[in-house]
């Protein structure tokens, strides 16, 4: 079978992939369309935050505050690694717990959208209510500091993929690449 197709590399893969970056970076659209290229299950960490709890993670987020939500955020993590090889897309902010980080590193592979942040900015505004910690000041501003803080945390992922909004195919064949080379270096 060719790489092509995504099942040579599907049959390498023995753990899950998980889509790492901040917020707005394109990981759960890219990562149902990488899930799709390699035929495995896909799983958006927020959105299985919201069928758990019945709010939206930024409701949850708000509710409850960082430390609940970064809390109840980690334990859903940990289940879903454990379910097989899938393709996981994360909330921009559970990577930087330390914790969270180690279990990813160790059971997963992790990947980082890299975006910047003027792309990030256009585009967490097309949904603003999604984002409460955006809407607290300029939304530049403050996804440059997000980005300054968490960009060391970020850096510690197995792969690095620029994402700097080109379509949405070629960030996904950059991880199919990226993921060979990964798998052959081991």
């Amino acid at each position: 079978m060719s790489a092509r197709d995504g099942s040579g590399l599907t049959a390498r893969l023995d753990r899950p992939v998980v889509l790492v970056g901040l917020m707005g970076a394109g990981k759960s659209t890219v990562g149902r369309r990488l899930a799709r290229r390699l035929s495995l299950p896909f799983i958006d960490s927020d959105a299985a935050i919201e069928d758990a709890v019945g709010l939206t993670a930024g409701e949850v987020f708000e509710r409850y505050g960082e430390e609940d939500f970064r809390d109840g955020e980690r334990r859903l993590v940990a289940r879903l690694i454990d379910g097989g090889v899938r393709v996981i897309a994360t909330g921009g902010g559970a990577y930087i717990n330390e914790e969270t980080r180690r279990l990813l590193n160790e059971r997963a592979i992790t990947v980082w959208l890299d975006a910047p942040t003027e792309l990030l900015a256009e585009r967490t505004a097309r949904r603003p209510e999604t984002r409460p910690m955006l809407n607290k000041g300029p939304r530049d501003q403050i996804l440059e500091s997000l980005m300054e803080q968490r960009r060391p945390k970020y850096a510690q992922a197995h792969i690095r993929v620029p994402s700097m909004g080109g379509s949405h195919a070629e960030v996904v064949e950059t991880i199919v690449a990226e993921l060979e080379r990964f798998l052959d270096k081991k």
